[in-house]
C-alpha cells in the first residue's frame, strides 16, 4: 500500500510541427523544450534501480507540471483564450502523431512490455501526461511510507511515524485531485479513448482509489497494532527487554467507519475498472484489479478489527472473538488455518509472509497484497490474546458471523478531493514568447524513443580490446564482422 504504479513513457514530438502562434512565436519551442526534459526524466527514470527510483520522483513531479504550463497554454490557445490577461492564438497546422507506452493496461503477450500507443491529438497528450502525475504522487506516497515497514533497521519514533503518515495522505490527496479532474475533464469529449489507461471510468477509478488510501491512511496515523506487531518482529528492537509496548486506547468505533468508508471507494474503484471490457492491450492491468479486491477486503477485515476492539474495550470478549473471526472471513480465511499449528496452509502463509519481508527489505513491488498480510498478523495476535482471557475468566458466547456482518453501519468519510489547480505560466513568461525563435524546434523526429535506443545499442564485442569496438562493426552498422 499504495498501489505501485509503472510510470509511462513517451516517444518524441515537435510542436512546431504541428502548431503555430502568431500571437506567441516561440510557444511551441518552448513547449517541446519542457515536453523534451519530461520525456528524458521518465527514460532516465525507467533505467533506475527500484532503490533509487524514489529519489527522482519531485524531479518528475515538477517536470511535468512545468511542461503542462505550456501545454494548457497551447490548448487555450486553440480556443483564443486568455491568459493573464494576453490573448494567445495557436494554429494546428497538422494532426500530431505521439506515442506513449500505457501504464495499467493489459499485455496481450505476457512477459513482455507493454506495446506503445498513437494518439493524434494535444488532448490526449495532456491526458497522458496528467495521469503520470497522479502516478508519480502515489509513488511518492509509497516512498514515504515505506520505512514503517522495513524490520531491519530500528524502530521509526512515533513522531517520524507521524510524520510519514502525514506526507504520504497530501501526496495521497494530490493524485487524486489530479485524477478527479483528468475525469472531470473526459466528461466533456465525445471521442472514445485510445487506450484503457486514460479512459474516463479508469481516471475516476484511480481518484477513488488514492482517495481510499488516504483515508486508511487517517487511521494507521492513530492505530498502534501494526506498530507494535512490527516491532514484535524486528530483530534490531530492544525494546522489549525493559517495557512492554503501549496501545493506548483508540477511537475504535469511528477508525471502523472509516475503514468500511475506504472499502466502499475501492469497491466503487474496482467496478469502474471491471467497465472497461476487452482482451490483451484493451483491458486494464490484472495487479491492478486484484490489489483493487485485496485493498476492499483489508478494509472490511480492519473495520471488524476495530468493532472487535470496541467490544473488549466494554467487556464484551465473547463479541469481540466474533469481529475477529468476521475480519478473518472478509480476508478470505478460514478459522481452521488462523489457528496456530503445522499444517500446509500454515507452512504456506509463514512462507508468503518471508517473502514479503524479502521484497519491502529491498523495496521492490512490496505492498501489492494491499496489507492483508499486515491485517492478518495484527488479528491473529488479537484472536490469541482474547481467546486466552475468554476461555480462562469469561468464557462468554461468540456470536455466529453472519449476524454481525449484517449489523455493520455504513462508513464515514475524512476527506474530500479538492479542484485541481492548474499550472499556469506567468505574465513575465508570456510576454517573453512574443519573440521569433533564436533556434529551429528538433525535440521530434530526429530523437530515437527508449525502445529504438535499446535496439540500437551495440555493446563491446566478446575479447575486443575496450574502446576498439567501432572498428568490428560493418559497413551497415548493423552487424558485426
Amino acid at each position: 500500500m499504495p498501489f505501485q504504479f509503472t510510470l509511462p513513457t513517451t516517444s518524441a514530438f515537435s510542436f512546431s510541427s504541428s502548431f503555430t502562434s502568431e500571437s506567441h512565436p516561440s510557444l511551441p519551442l518552448n513547449a517541446s523544450t519542457h515536453r523534451g526534459v519530461v520525456r528524458d526524466g521518465l527514460k532516465k527514470y525507467k533505467r533506475l534501480p527500484p532503490s533509487s527510483q524514489g529519489q527522482h520522483l519531485p524531479s518528475i513531479i515538477s517536470n511535468i507540471n512545468a511542461y503542462l504550463a505550456y501545454a494548457f497554454a497551447i490548448d487555450a490557445g486553440l480556443s483564443r483564450a486568455s491568459l493573464q490577461g494576453e490573448e494567445i492564438s495557436v494554429v494546428l497546422t497538422s494532426t500530431p502523431t505521439i506515442e506513449w507506452r500505457p501504464a495499467i493496461s493489459g499485455n496481450a503477450v505476457p512477459g513482455r512490455e507493454t506495446p506503445r500507443i498513437r494518439i493524434q491529438s494535444l488532448e490526449y497528450d495532456i491526458f497522458f501526461a496528467l495521469s503520470t502525475l497522479g502516478y508519480a504522487y502515489t509513488l511518492r506516497a509509497r516512498a514515504s511510507l515505506h520505512p514503517l515497514y522495513v524490520t531491519s533497521g530500528a524502530p521509526m519514533s512515533p513522531q517520524d511515524r507521524t510524520t510519514a503518515i502525514t506526507t504520504a495522505t497530501k501526496h495521497l490527496l494530490d493524485a487524486a485531485s489530479v485524477h478527479d479532474y483528468l475525469a472531470r475533464r473526459a466528461e466533456a469529449l465525445s471521442t472514445a479513448s485510445p487506450c484503457p489507461d486514460i479512459a474516463q471510468s479508469t481516471v475516476r477509478a484511480m481518484a477513488s482509489l488514492a482517495l481510499a488510501e488516504a483515508t486508511l491512511l487517517a487511521v494507521l496515523k492513530d492505530d498502534p497494532y501494526p506498530a507494535v506487531v512490527a516491532q514484535d518482529r524486528n530483530d534490531n528492537d530492544r525494546e522489549w527487554m525493559y517495557k512492554a509496548p503501549e496501545i493506548p486506547k483508540v477511537r475504535a468505533h469511528l477508525f471502523a467507519r472509516l475503514c468500511l468508508a475506504a472499502a466502499d471507494h475501492a469497491a466503487q474503484a474496482s467496478s469502474l475498472c471491471e467497465a472497461v471490457k476487452g482482451k490483451g492491450s484493451s483491458k486494464l492491468n490484472d495487479d491492478l484489479l486484484r490489489y483493487l479486491d485485496d485493498f476492499r477486503k483489508t478494509s472490511r477485515a480492519k473495520a471488524c478489527r476495530f468493532f472487535g476492539i470496541d467490544a473488549e474495550l466494554s467487556g464484551q470478549t465473547g463479541n469481540a472473538l466474533g469481529w475477529l473471526r468476521c475480519g478473518f472471513q472478509e480476508l478470505g480465511i478460514e478459522l481452521k488455518e488462523a489457528k496456530k499449528g503445522l499444517s500446509l496452509s500454515r507452512m504456506k502463509k509463514d512462507w508468503s509472509e518471508r517473502r514479503e519481508d524479502k521484497k519491502i527489505e529491498r523495496g521492490t513491488n512490496w505492498g501489492s497484497e494491499a496489507g492483508k498480510l499486515e491485517e492478518t498478523r495484527v488479528i491473529e495476535m488479537l484472536e490469541t490474546k482474547w481467546t486466552k482471557v475468554n476461555d480462562t475468566m469469561l468464557t462468554q458466547t461468540i456470536p455466529p458471523i453472519t449476524t454481525m456482518l449484517s449489523s455493520l453501519p455504513s462508513g464515514r468519510d475524512i476527506h474530500s478531493i479538492k479542484p485541481y489547480q492548474m499550472p499556469e505560466l506567468s505574465k513575465q513568461t508570456l510576454e517573453s514568447m512574443r519573440v521569433v525563435p533564436d533556434r529551429a524546434d528538433d525535440y521530434g523526429g530526429e530523437q530515437l524513443s527508449s525502445d529504438d535506443e535499446d535496439r540500437t545499442a551495440v555493446g563491446t564485442p566478446v575479447g575486443a580490446f575496450p574502446g576498439t569496438s567501432e572498428n568490428y562493426r560493418s559497413e551497415s552498422t548493423r552487424s558485426y564482422y
